[in-house]
């Protein structure tokens, strides 16, 4: 079975190059590794003080900005 595994784990990469080239395929595969910490509580400690009105402001600003350039 480990044999096959290696097999297919280096036809997967080989694939993988050939259709997304070196950097697409190392952007796929950091998509399934494991982080390390709690996302959730380090987020939650980051957006502590963001109040929703101040999104609300920072969304009219963006979408101000955008019609603008237009």
């Amino acid at each position: 079975m480990i044999g096959n595994l290696n097999m297919i784990r280096e036809e997967g990469f080989k694939v993988l190059s050939e259709q997304l080239g070196a950097a697409g395929t190392a952007v796929f595969i950091h998509q399934f590794e494991n982080g390390i910490g709690n996302y959730t509580e380090e987020r939650e400690e980051m957006l502590k003080e963001v109040k929703i009105d101040d999104i609300v402001e920072r969304i009219k600003k963006r979408n101000t900005n955008k019609s603008d350039k237009q």
